[in-house]
């Protein structure tokens, strides 16, 4: 797979009919990259979470082949269910996973619903990061009054007019599609069939009515049983623990007590750990000491090395690509990895509180560039094999001479741009690890300055790959342009390390001598 994956969680007003699922299934498998992870049905609720991951192209094909496959098949008229929906393909978030960032997310949410409502001919609301109007960030304000509600509001009420697509619903209804951060959909049965407790429950612990933040909940009646329904957005804000005491106190009030809990899809690992800390009051605990992320750890350490030790190996054989310009690449790439590196060892630390969102962002930008680097090595190669191919043409006529040196000339240009592109990420690596020197773990940051000096020996090569290939351009115009803008990188890289340097002696006490 991909090195860039985003995920998809995707909600269908379906579950009663498994062979409409299927079909919604089929359409995301579609992408030869796309992984189905999940599956839940809830025959009460009357809806379906699929989660599926996969490269940004392939994951955003998916959501729309599924899309248009569910406006085929569910018939919001007909569609009876205890969740709350306005769609058949209800709500369609987007959450960056690795080697993407929230604003490609947001990018992906965008495109999707433009397309949904042009080609599909469905109405379409954007929400959470993706929200064109910030009264929308919320997806209950957009799905207030349901389907039914909605399909009368809509033709009337300027406040419920649809980003994109027509100002009407039709029998797939509305679909809400978004990026947001990973989301943890959880339920909790009380002992009790008095659904008028579960409200009162949800109304408590939900951040709408003054209860805990990050949390949306509400009660209903599923299998005979009470329920509080729940989207925990931000388990580190609130932890899953905190949660479910809160859940059984309030409910003991009425007598009644959780006869268990259910996940909807997906949860990320650390919100489990978190609650196994929480409720075994384990102090000193550290995740590493779980066996299988252990084994985990040490498997990818292997499957690294050999992946280096292969790429190295390519790189000595006596061959023209790949090289230099993918070296650089490499470099960059390894530097971005040490500034994600020390930005997640920020991130949930109490000492670092207030600068979390700042190193959450940092991650995201860290991650999305190494993506992009790491892409970049078979790309400069390709560049380079492309100039190559360009001097065999033929030359025997006046014409292939001209169609020759035309292909070469945009080789050769081509060959410039790639590690041009590489030497601006370099570049905002080199910021990047400014960022996390200057404000992240002191325990880590002698990481941060190797990646930068990472970073800064990648822009220096894809400098030197620039200029070679630059010589060789009949156009001098365009040589000199990258040339400028290489010159630009390379003085505010200056700049750089300069702060770099002042940081490390200032913060970690570490001089350049």
């Amino acid at each position: 797979m991909s090195a860039a994956i985003v995920e998809c969680v995707a909600n269908f007003s379906e579950a009663r009919r498994p062979e409409v699922v299927e079909a919604i299934i089929e359409a995301i498998r579609s992408q030869p990259e796309v992984i189905l992870l999940d599956r839940h049905s809830d025959q009460d609720h009357n809806r379906t979470v699929l989660t599926f991951v996969g490269p940004p192209d392939q994951i955003e094909e998916s959501a729309f082949r599924a899309i248009a496959r569910a406006a085929e098949l569910i018939d919001l008229d007909q569609h009876r269910g205890e969740h709350p929906r306005i769609g058949a393909s209800d709500v369609v978030p987007f959450v960056p996973i690795s080697g993407v960032s929230m604003a490609d997310c947001v990018a992906i949410a965008r495109r999707l619903g433009r397309r949904v409502g042009d080609e599909l001919d469905i109405p379409v609301y954007l929400y959470e990061e993706a929200a064109a109007r910030p009264e929308r960030q919320n997806l209950e304000n957009i799905r207030r009054g349901q389907y039914e509600g909605l399909k009368e509001e809509i033709l009337t009420n300027p406040e419920r007019q649809p980003d994109y697509g027509p100002a009407r619903l039709g029998k797939a209804g509305a679909t809400v599609i978004g990026a947001r951060p990973p989301l943890i959909a959880f339920n909790a049965y009380l002992n009790t069939d008095d659904v008028g407790v579960a409200k009162k429950v949800a109304k408590v612990i939900r951040n709408s009515s003054g209860g805990l933040r990050y949390v949306k909940g509400l009660g209903l009646l599923v299998e005979g049983r009470a329920q509080v329904s729940m989207n925990l957005t931000n388990f580190r804000g609130t932890p899953l623990a905190q949660v479910v005491e809160m859940i059984r106190r309030e409910a003991a009030r009425y007598g009644v007590g959780i006869q268990h809990t259910e996940l909807v899809g997906l949860i990320p690992q650390d919100a489990l750990v978190e609650a196994a800390q929480w409720y075994l009051q384990l102090d000193q605990f550290e995740p590493e000491q779980i066996l299988e992320k252990r084994l985990g750890s040490a498997q990818r350490q292997a499957q690294m090395l050999q992946s280096a030790v292969s790429f190295l190996d390519e790189l000595a054989a006596g061959t023209p690509a790949p090289g230099g310009g993918s070296a650089a690449a490499y470099s960059g790439a390894a530097g971005a990895a040490l500034v994600a590196m020390v930005a997640r060892l920020t991130i949930g630390k109490k000492k670092y509180a207030a600068v979390e969102p700042e190193m959450q962002s940092i991650l995201e930008q860290a991650e999305s560039l190494r993506a992009g680097l790491t892409a970049a090595i078979q790309q400069d190669a390709a560049a380079f094999t492309e100039v190559m191919s360009a001097f065999k043409l033929p030359k025997d006529t006046p014409e292939q001479q001209a169609r020759r040196a035309q292909v070469v000339e945009a080789a050769t240009l081509e060959a410039a741009r790639v590690p041009l592109e590489v030497a601006g990420k370099a570049l905002e690596i080199l910021e990047l690890a400014y960022q996390v020197i200057s404000k992240g773990n002191l325990n880590a940051i002698s990481d941060g300055a190797s990646g930068a000096a990472l970073a800064r020996a990648a822009l220096s090569g894809a400098g030197y790959n620039v200029r070679i290939n630059v010589t060789s351009l009949v156009d001098h115009a365009a040589g000199q342009a990258l040339l400028e803008a290489l010159r630009q990188l390379e003085k505010r890289a200056g700049e750089i390390e300069d702060l770099i340097q002042t940081e490390m002696v200032n913060r970690g006490g570490i001089s350049p001598e």
